[in-house]
């Protein structure tokens, strides 16, 4: 189905539940007269505003009519945009915007621009107080592109859809044939989308989100009826975890996963499942994409990454703002070692620590493979926060591998030695058993509990049943800085 088979009106019909949607302003309409404008008539202004339900949650919505000037913003489009926010604020629900935008109206020149500029205000105000969500079915350019980044979830049409701030014809050197910087595949593998979907799965998907989500920040009403069992084991934790979601989906209620970003950093997974009905976010070290048949399709360095450490500060960031637990399951030996990763991965790798360690939201951390030096630190590690740390029995916990921790500190040994290779193994072994198996890491406290892959489920879910109720005190400031 495509962008122009549905008008604006039958987009919050499909997206809201049968008979809920209540328009407001559906009378406004352009005060501009400049440029002929006068004797245009855009009804409603262009974009239609109003609430409903989803499952019976009260949302807010607006909806962008591209048959009226393109669906430009002009001054009282943006304004009741603004409306819609202000009243959302003031409910505490959810707003969602499906944007088919032509950009800024030309016509209207300084008071689009200054209503416009509301618009943003207002989504700086709502971050981490309602949800914002946007769903992208025609054009999303310039500054309307930028206003699409300041909510939380971007979901885009896939054949259709096109988001840029500059159009892939005005980049050097480019043109669309070349390039499309503006389609769905360029903006989900950097980052920029959270979801790609036809347009007929975008309103289930939304609708689908809005569920796992409170209505707002001081809401816990993320929480659906689980009639999984709450025991049954876990059999994909006893498996090759280097693709990590198929445990994942084994670990959550009837195998639900509801993945963010999956087409960028996939060397880092993160998205929503729900653990006895509980929404739980989770973020887990992939070193490979497997598929149906379970064949790896892509593999990669057990290695923290600049676009990997983005992805996920993002992501937790989002679920301590909106009290949302996180689970995080660790498989990384260190950072990604090349010229373009050490031009700003110590930033990122920054910006993931202090998200876990900011966030106050029940933190557990599953190890469940190895986990090494400061990138193991970064990942929820119990030194920055993690409320409880689990491990399976096959993980590996220290400074570094074992068998270079051996090379490195009995280097002059292994030189001299008759036979080197034995004598690497006989260090390495040595150096595991008293520095790098989980046991060890255990005796000192930094696990809590070693546990078969088999009862994760169960250890999880008692584990943020318990932590239901945490409270934290931390220092009063204004905001961090990183």
């Amino acid at each position: 189905m495509g962008s122009s088979d549905q008008t604006a009106m039958n987009r919050i019909l499909n997206l809201l539940d049968d008979n809920s949607f209540v328009e407001i302003g559906a009378r406004v309409t352009k005060r501009n007269t400049d440029f002929n404008l006068d004797g245009k008539d855009v009804p409603a202004d262009g974009v239609i505003t109003g609430y409903g339900m989803i499952d019976g949650n009260i949302v807010y919505v607006y909806s962008q009519d591209a048959s009226m000037l393109g669906g430009a913003i002009g001054e009282m489009h943006a304004k009741k945009i603004v409306n819609v926010y202000n009243l959302a604020r003031k409910i505490g629900v959810p707003v969602i915007g499906l944007v088919d935008c032509a950009g800024m109206r030309l016509q209207e020149a300084t008071d689009a621009l200054d209503a416009f500029g509301l618009v943003y205000a207002n989504k700086v105000m709502a971050s981490g107080v309602i949800p914002q969500i946007t769903a992208v079915f025609g054009n999303c350019g310039g500054g309307v592109a930028v206003a699409n980044a300041l909510g939380d979830f971007t979901f885009m049409e896939s054949e259709h859809a096109k988001v840029f701030v500059s159009s892939p014809n005005v980049l050097d050197g480019n043109y669309t044939d070349k390039l499309d910087t503006a389609s769905a595949k360029f903006q989900s593998e950097n980052g920029n989308v959270d979801f790609v979907c036809s347009e007929g799965e975008i309103f289930n998907e939304i609708r689908t989100l809005v569920t796992l989500l409170p209505s707002n920040n001081e809401d816990c009403d993320s929480y659906e009826e689980c009639n999984d069992d709450l025991n049954r084991a876990s059999v994909a934790f006893d498996g090759d975890l280097s693709d990590p979601r198929n445990a994942i989906r084994d670990l959550s209620d009837d195998g639900f996963f509801m993945e963010v970003k999956k087409d960028y950093a996939k060397d880092m997974v993160v998205g929503f499942i729900r653990l006895n009905g509980m929404t739980v976010g989770v973020v887990a070290n992939a070193s490979a994409v497997v598929d149906e048949e379970g064949k790896k399709v892509e593999e990669f360095e057990k290695a923290l990454t600049t676009s990997g450490c983005e992805k996920a500060a993002h992501f937790v960031n989002v679920c301590n703002a909106f009290a949302i637990p996180v689970l995080t399951l660790t498989n990384v030996k260190g950072y990604k070692c090349t010229v373009e990763e050490e031009k700003n991965i110590g930033h990122q790798v920054a910006k993931l620590t202090y998200a876990f360690a900011n966030a106050d939201v029940p933190k557990v951390n599953l190890i469940v493979g190895e986990a090494f030096g400061s990138a193991y630190i970064s990942m929820n590690s119990a030194h920055i926060g993690a409320d409880l740390v689990f491990a399976l029995p096959n993980a590996k916990i220290g400074m570094m591998d074992a068998e270079q921790a051996a090379k490195i500190m009995y280097a002059d040994e292994i030189k001299n030695a008759s036979d080197a290779a034995g004598k690497i193994a006989e260090k390495a072994a040595e150096y595991e058993k008293l520095q790098s198996s989980v046991d060890a890491a255990a005796s000192r406290g930094y696990v809590d509990n070693i546990i078969e892959g088999s009862s994760v489920r169960k250890q999880m879910i008692f584990a943020f049943e318990m932590l239901f109720t945490k409270r934290e005190d931390r220092p009063f400031k204004k905001n961090g800085t990183i």
